[in-house]
């Protein structure tokens, strides 16, 4: 086991219980081992901490206030990410994640060191709210709190949470606005300020055309719609994209997961927080550990009624078992499935080596219904139906990270079988979904169709390597998963 910081006092053991598990999240997405992460995290951790100190004993500003800071865990990512960057100009760079040292050096890295008024517009915001409302909206928000913990950790009064909650995100809102209006930018952004400020105050306003487009290649004013938009839940993501920068956005997903493992739940609902009584932590621990041993005894029960039954039977009979063998015990939460679509007959029917062939393929075992689960609507032509080749060009997988009742965030994830000098993913939506932001990549939607197109730097992609890009889009009535995966013009297998 790594050593651990040790701290200097009772203020300092207090932060690093709260902070420790969060600095070395983000530390192991930073580099390439664990040995790595924990000298990472440890030498971040002291950085942090000094800087912490120094912003508590500096001088006072006017009216009693102390100069703006970060609240304590992003103060310590942000801890990592400079640490990072110092191994980087050190010679320590072989220690870092390939990825993370391409972003060290491009400009977007120095967005963060630069002139004030140019940094990210959700740092800005951040840094301008008192501490503890500060402190509130990254809990609650980034760190995938439920409320009633968050409330216990700052000493607020749970019952009127919730409201003090809705009102710090107001006010990140307003401080984002004003900051947007003076960040230096050409007179198209210019023009369109005001009317960005308009469709993002109310859920029921549709956005312009015009806007929409200048929103899909405008990186600055994306990231100001992404602040400003408090509904359809892209405010944890704007958070954690624009405070920590790289990683910000595969750190958001660790700490969701992380909390759901703690509580032995998903996220509570805002509506149950602000209308329910907070739950007590050894009750959520006991519901937790109870519903594994009934988990263990289904599973025992169901491998004995296994072994006892006689041999025979079709080859799916086989693999049905043989899935139900593979599944975890131990996970209390496992990911819910991705919405899914229609299954519909297919156009001609498949010679048997055919469809033995497909199901050899399916990275992932599972039921034969969940194997069907992707079917693709007639008159489509999908790469992995009938003519895939043994070694396809490339894999594709589609992770809905978390959806909301209009949009939802989503990653891709691409395994190319040739190295490339550049890239663009194209895929099709079957229900109109519209694709609002992205990173890792910049993007194009003609009608149901859209295209990636790879970012300066991350263009290139070695033999057997992975290029990947997340999104955040809308949707109504149905969200079932795309289809029709390209790389560079060449069909694509999905993997999941």
């Amino acid at each position: 086991m790594p050593d651990l910081p040790t701290p200097q006092d009772a203020a300092e053991a207090a932060l690093f219980s709260e902070c420790w598990d969060a600095v070395l999240a983000y530390a192991d997405l930073c580099t390439s081992g664990s040995t790595a992460a924990a000298q990472l995290g440890r030498e971040a951790f002291a950085h942090g901490t000094r800087e912490a100190r120094a912003a508590e004993t500096g001088p006072v500003r006017s009216a009693g206030r102390r100069a703006a800071r970060l609240p304590r865990i992003p103060l310590l990512l942000t801890a990592v990410r400079t640490t990072a960057a110092a191994w980087e100009e050190e010679g320590q760079g072989h220690k870092l994640d390939p990825d993370l040292r391409l972003w060290l050096n491009s400009d977007k890295a120095a967005r963060y060191t630069g002139p004030p008024l140019t940094r990210p517009l959700a740092l800005r915001g951040l840094r301008d709210l008192q501490q503890a409302d500060a402190e509130l909206l990254w809990l609650a928000e980034v760190e995938a709190l439920p409320l009633p913990v968050v409330a216990r950790r700052l000493g607020l009064d749970p019952a009127t949470a919730a409201d003090e909650l809705q009102q710090v995100r107001t006010l990140f809102r307003d401080r984002c606005h004003r900051n947007h209006l003076d960040t230096p930018m050409d007179a198209q952004c210019r023009s369109y300020a005001r009317l960005l400020d308009a469709v993002t105050r109310s859920s029921a306003a549709d956005t312009p055309g015009d806007l929409s487009r200048h929103l899909a290649t405008c990186v600055q004013c994306a990231e100001a719609a992404a602040c400003l938009r408090l509904h359809g839940g892209g405010l944890p993501g704007a958070l954690a994209g624009g405070v920590i920068g790289w990683g910000g956005l595969a750190y958001l997903e660790r700490r969701r997961r992380a909390a759901e493992v703690r509580l032995g739940a998903g996220r509570p609902d805002r509506a149950d927080q602000a209308t329910g009584e907070p739950e007590d932590g050894e009750q959520k621990a006991r519901v937790a550990r109870n519903g594994l041993f009934v988990a263990a005894v289904l599973v025992s029960v169901l491998a004995l009624g296994v072994s006892l039954m006689p041999f025979g039977g079709s080859d799916d009979d086989f693999g049905a078992r043989d899935d139900a063998g593979r599944q975890p015990v131990a996970d209390p939460n496992p990911d819910p499935p991705l919405p899914s679509a229609p299954t519909l007959p297919p156009a001609t029917s498949k010679p048997a080596d055919d469809a033995t062939e497909d199901t050899s393929k399916s990275e992932k075992p599972g039921k034969p219904e969940d194997r069907n689960r992707h079917t693709e609507p007639q008159g489509t032509s999908s790469p992995t139906e009938g003519g895939e080749s043994e070694d396809p060009a490339c894999r594709v997988e589609y992770d809905l990270v978390n959806q909301w009742p209009d949009g939802f965030q989503a990653t891709v994830t691409v395994t190319s079988s040739k190295s490339l000098d550049s890239w663009r993913v194209s895929w099709s939506f079957r229900d109109g979904q519209q694709v609002g932001q992205m990173w890792d990549a910049s993007v194009s939607q003609d009608g149901s169709r859209v295209s990636a197109t790879a970012a300066d730097y991350n263009k290139s992609v070695p033999a057997g390597g992975d290029l990947a890009f997340g999104f955040l889009a809308s949707w109504r009535g149905k969200n079932s998963p795309p289809y029709d995966f390209t790389l560079n013009g060449q069909d694509c297998v999905k993997s999941s």
